[in-house]
Formats: C-alpha cells, structure tokens, sequence
C-alpha cells in the first residue's frame, strides 16, 4: 500500500495544474517538427504525440512509403538499416518471423522489446511469455515507431524499449481506394497482397490480404502463410471516435534444422532434419475509443484480446547426431489474453500531463511430450515408442497484471523540459500442471516413472521511477537525456521445459536494473544526425552457461542468473541529402547517404564464477555498422545498402566451438541489398531487390532450439520482382 500511495501522490500533483488551469488561455504544445515530409523514410517521434509523451527518450519512426526495399519478404536489414544497434537474426528467408533485439539483447522474436500493433500488445504473451510470432507485414505497415531510452516507465516490464506497427488507414479522400501487389522470387517465392480502403461518410475502413508461399533455398523450407487484417474508424462527432480491428495469421512451415560448424563449412544449404514443422494461427482483436473531451483533455482506452497457438513438431536431438527415426518432440500452446489500457493526456500552459491505467490478463496451455515418428506434419501427441508416452507435460500459465503510470513535461523555460516519470506495477503469475519424471536403466529402458504435481504462485508490486530532459540550444538542435529503472519478469521457458539441449535453474529470479541515455540531435533539413551513448544495467541478468552432465556425459545450456552485466554503447545516425546541399531544397531529386554506427561493451562483473567474470555478455556484436545511398530522380527511385555486423558470442563463458554447435562463435559478416522502383504512371508500378547482393555464406544464429538446433545459415543471393497496381 505504501508503493501505491506513492503514485497517487505523485499523479496527484500532477494533476492539480488542471483544476488551476481551466480559466486560463491554451497555448499550443512546442514540438520538434517532424522531417516525415522529406523522402529519407526515418524521423522521430515528437514530444507529445496522441496521448503518450516522448520527450526526453531516444525514439526513432521509420516511415514505409518512403521505404525503396523488399516489403514482400520483410527484409529486416533494409527496414531497420537506420536504427542504430539493432541485431538481427535470419530466421528464414520469408520475413515471417521479426528477431531483432538492441543494445546487446537477445533478438529472438523481439522478446526484449514490447511488442505492439496500433497501440496494443500481439506477443503471445506480454508478461510470461513476451515472443512475437505474428509479425504485421511491411505492405500493410504505415510507419514503426521505436521507443528506447525510459520506455519502461509508459510500456511496463522489460529493458530493450517499445516497437510499435502503426498500420496503414482507408484514404480521407477517396470512397475506395485498391491497392494490389504480386511479388515473385527465387525458390518459388510468391506474394500476393491487396488493400481496399476510403472514407465514406463518418465511417473511414480499410482491410487487407495477403498470402506467401515458396520452397526456401534449402531443403526441407518450404512455407505457407496467409495474413488478414481489418479496421474501421467511425467518427461520431469532432471530439468522439470509435475504432474496431482485427488480424488473422496463420502459416505452416516446414525447418530444415540447424547444421554443425564443419557442415556449415563444407555446405551451408544442406539440411540434415526433413522432419520438423512449425505451425502458428493468430486472432488478435482491439476496439479503442478516442475523445477530445476539450481542447486541453484528451482520453484514449483501448481493450484488446488474443486467440492464438503455436505447434513445433520435430527432433531436438543433438545436430551432429543422426535422425535415427524416432519419436519427434512436441510442443503445442495455446494463448487466451485481454487486457485495457486507458490514458488521459492534459495539456496545460507550462506543461503536459499524462495519466495511464493498464490491466493485462493471461492464460496459456502448455503440452510438452512426443509426437509421432512419421515425417509429416501430425501436430498430434502420438508416439510410437511406450516410453515416449510417459515423458509428457502439461500446464496452465495464468498471470495478472495491473499497472498505474504516470508522466509529466515541465517546460521550464521555452529551451528546457524537464520530464519525470513513475509506474507501479503488481504481478501475479502462477504454475499449475503435472509432468512425469522418468527412470530409465542402462539400456534406456523406463523403470520408474513417477507423475508430479506442480504448483507455483509469485505476487510482487514494486515502483519504476525515471526523469528525462530536453534543452534546444538552438532551434533545430537537441540535447536530450532520461534514466529509469527496469524490470522483466522470467518467463514461461523458465519454468518447465523438456528440451533436451536446455535446463532451467530451479531458482531462477527476476530480472532487475535501470538504463540511461545522453545524445545530441537534429531532425529538420536535410542533413539529420541523432548521436548518444547509453548504459544498460542487469543486476542479475539471466542467460546461458554452457555445461556439462557428468552422468550423461553431454553438454548442454543451463538457464540461470548469470550476474550483473553492464552495457556501455555509442548510437550514431547521420543522413544528408548531397543533392539538395547543392543545388536548394526546391530540387525534386534526392541523392541521401546514410551512416549508422554502434559500439557496445557488455561484460559480466561481479560474478562468483571465475569462468564468466570479465566475459561477453551473449548476442552482443561489438560493432554493427550500416552505409547506403538512396536516390530519387522523376519516375525513379534506387537504394544500396551495406550491413557488417561484428562477432559474437551464444553463451555466457564465450565458448567458440562445442561439437553440437549450439554455443560457439557467430564470426563477423557483412551484406549488401539493391532494390530499385519505377513509376510507370499514377496506377502502376515496377519495383525490384536483390538480398545478399555478393552471395556470401554466413549465419546470424545458433539455435538451442526450433528451428535448430544448431547453426542457422542465412539465404544466399536472391532476386525479386513485384508489380503494383494502385486506383
């Protein structure tokens, strides 16, 4: 009770300014315009945007129509080439799945930011279990907004920041506008998209399709996904406006598995698994409702709920071991989430307020145990050998979530905000299930087997505080700072797992810390820059030990509290338009180079074991950097890229090569993406990429895992053609 009085307190004296201010006369909020005008496709967030505050964070908005890249396949490396630090992961060839992580975090499926569509949470579960498999494809994505830098204080309980998908709306000045995309590619890629949108009457609607499909470059990669979505905006008077939307996701992929470092070496397209599957299906819903209730006081609530499961289907055996046939393992969960969240933003004449209320509760099922031995895709608990059919488990994960947030602008002088912040969050997650726990004698037959109960419960409240600040030295200039503490709770695979390349530390806590940002940036004209540097601090980070079962006589990747781990990094972002610095602004064409540069040092300190004191801290490339040039001359537009990304390593005691290649060294690599588009007229248009333009070999991934486990080789060269109809 004494955490919560604290946030009322502080909301409360927040607050008071607007009893205070109703007489007085409204001033228009100062914001840093936003360069979306111009045709870099890269910006920022201003201060204030709907009912959330950015000032004082490091925010960064990449805007698609602007986007000269492969939006058919997702190509992560040309929509984020101007995020600085970002890492990212290939998972297939398809884009079907997002993994990136920043500032030294773990890319897998963005599990390390807050993930969120127009607004509101679609992970599979925002608290427990924070992985993205639906990811909102780039053709219906009207701009992505990421937030880093005292994000924790707004989106609650994580440390790498908010990603949010703002989709694309119907046209405000037509009753119906098409648009049709059909992309072809090697490997059999096919893409097919369309959109329908307008405005009629008060009622503005859009709603879009897609299916993909293809065979991969290797084998045992062929895919199939089909993606829905739909929104209607119905605007019931100037103040008050009422929006629906939904998203249906579903896809089936078949993985050809990892490779060991001396095949990948000797053929990094061959697979040697045809029989793993990965099956996903996704009903995300959302209705929210917006009102200007003056000119001052702005609501928005937002309810949102999730119908989803996922199926992974195939061996998890050691890679450098043979399929010898046998049972595949079998993971199937199923998610029931809904959650609020509600906000009240105040604008008064020396500053904005913002009050945030969020509950989030949610429910997923979880099998674990074998499949069949067959090689298709039989999503069915079906083994074929009896002693399979005792190492089974199943469990109920619900968790609850309410949370009070608040934030603040002071404008203390027409140069100067200072913006503080707090957020009181309560936790509850729970574990109820059962598994069986397995005897077998020498020669792996079962000789005891005894089935346990399993009951966990943990509630915890606790407070984030955090203060940002703003000075323009000058008008088209910017220093900015914030820092705030941050929280992440463990998370489903931490609790119970059967994967054998993977164990879990049966004490296992919490993560806890704080982040700080320092930069300096300019976002008007046309040359453009945001330069910071950042600490990220774990007290108890968790990650991956490689050790050893001495009775088994294996390795294997142990999940715990490994220590306090520090991140110390420089972010840098420069862009200039080289043409119009010559010849004037009022110049059609556009010739913009680009740099984007990181450094990151992520060490463990303070660790009792001596094999992790002073080591890497995993997934941390110590260098990541990304060049290109970008013109646009009357019906054409070309864009080049070039990537490099440093080495890295998988596991906490920087291990470089274990024989089952899921902990080793990912060496540094580097890539180059053309795309280019002509505008044959108003209607029609012709648009080309080519991905890893100097078909080098290399991986992003070890995976202890689906869709390992093992090295993860990265597509080589690929072309792709896409032609768009617009009326």
């Amino acid at each position: 009770m004494k955490t919560f009085a604290v946030v009322i307190a502080f909301c409360s004296c927040m607050f008071t300014a607007y009893a205070q201010d109703t007489l007085s006369k409204h001033l228009d909020t100062v914001v840093v315009k936003s360069a979306e005008q111009l045709h870099s496709g890269f910006t920022r967030l201003k201060d204030v945007e709907g009912t959330a505050i950015y000032a004082g964070k490091k925010t960064e908005v990449i805007v698609m129509k602007n986007l000269v890249g492969n939006k058919a396949t997702n190509n992560s490396r040309q929509i984020y080439s101007k995020v600085a630090g970002l890492n990212i992961w290939e998972n297939d060839g398809a884009g079907i799945q997002l993994a990136i992580g920043g500032r030294g975090l773990n890319p897998n499926r963005v599990s390390n930011f807050n993930t969120r569509q127009n607004g509101y949470d679609i992970s599979a579960d925002a608290l427990g279990y924070p992985e993205s498999y639906y990811t909102p494809p780039a053709e219906a994505v009207e701009r992505i907004e990421i937030v880093r830098g005292a994000a924790s204080l707004q989106y609650g309980t994580q440390f790498g920041g908010m990603i949010n998908f703002k989709m694309e709306r119907g046209s405000d000045s037509q009753k119906v506008a098409v648009n049709t995309r059909l992309t072809a590619g090697s490997w059999n890629f096919l893409n097919t998209s369309t959109s329908v949108g307008g405005t009629i009457n008060k009622l503005n609607y859009y709603g879009f399709f897609q299916h993909k499909s293809g065979d991969g470059w290797r084998p045992n990669a062929e895919f199939n996904s089909n993606t829905a979505y739909a929104s209607a905006i119905y605007k019931l008077n100037e103040r008050l406006s009422v929006t629906l939307q939904y998203t249906y996701m579903n896809y089936l992929e078949h993985q050809p598995g990892g490779l060991t470092d001396a095949d990948f070496k000797a053929d990094p397209r061959q697979s040697v698994r045809a029989r793993n599957w990965f099956r996903v299906n996704w009903n995300l819903g959302a209705v929210s409702l917006d009102y200007h209730i003056s000119n001052k006081l702005t609501l928005n609530t937002r309810f949102f709920g999730l119908m989803a499961s996922r199926d992974a289907l195939g061996l998890l055996t050691f890679i450098n071991r043979a399929d010898d046939g046998s049972d595949r393992n079998l993971y199937t969960d199923h998610y029931h989430n809904w959650g609020n969240e509600t906000r009240l933003l105040y604008q008064y004449k020396v500053g904005t307020a913002l009050l945030g209320f969020r509950y989030y509760s949610g429910h997923t099922e979880r099998e674990q145990g074998y499949g069949s031995d067959g090689s298709g895709h039989d999503f069915t608990f079906t083994p074929t050998k009896a002693s399979d059919s005792l190492r089974y488990s199943r469990y109920i994960f619900p968790n609850h979530n309410t949370a009070i947030f608040a934030e603040n602008i002071f404008r203390v002088t027409p140069r100067l905000n200072i913006i503080p912040g707090v957020r009181f969050e309560s936790i509850t997650t729970k574990a109820d299930g059962n598994y069986t726990n397995v005897v077998f004698d020498g020669a792996g037959n079962p000789i005891f087997a005894q089935k346990i109960t399993d009951n966990k419960r943990n509630s915890r409240s606790f407070i984030l505080g955090g203060i940002g600040v703003t000075y323009n030295p000058l008008s088209f200039l910017q220093l900015y700072g914030n820092f705030s503490r941050n929280y992440k709770a463990i998370n489903f695979n931490d609790l119970r797992t059967l994967n054998p390349n993977l164990r879990v530390d049966s004490n296992l806590q919490d993560e806890k810390g704080y982040s700080a940002d320092i930069g300096i940036r300019k976002n008007i004209g046309i040359f453009n820059f945001d330069v910071s540097v950042f600490l990220l601090n774990y007290d108890n980070k968790i990650g991956s030990i490689l050790s050893v079962d001495s009775v088994r006589i294996l390795t294997y990747n142990l999940r715990t509290n490994v220590a306090q781990s520090r991140h110390i990094g420089l972010e840098s972002y420069v862009e200039a338009d080289i043409w119009k610095l010559i010849k004037g602004n009022e110049t059609s064409t556009s010739v913009t180079l680009f740099s984007n540069f990181s450094l990151i040092n992520a060490k463990y300190i303070h660790s009792k074991d001596v094999s992790i004191q002073g080591r890497r801290v995993e997934f941390v490339p110590d260098v990541v950097f990304k060049t290109g040039v970008a013109v646009r001359y009357k019906k054409w537009a070309g864009s080049y890229q070039y990537s490099y990304t440093g080495k890295q390593y998988t596991d906490a005691t920087n291990a470089t090569f274990t024989d089952n290649a899921i902990d080793g060294l990912i060496p540094a690599y580097s890539v180059m993406d053309l795309s280019a588009e002509y505008h044959l007229n108003k209607h029609f248009s012709v648009l080309g990429s080519i991905n890893n333009l100097s078909d080098v070999r290399y991986f992003t991934r070890r995976a202890d895992s689906y869709p390992g486990p093992g090295i993860i080789p990265s597509d080589a060269r690929s072309f792709y053609l896409t032609l768009q109809a617009k009326f």
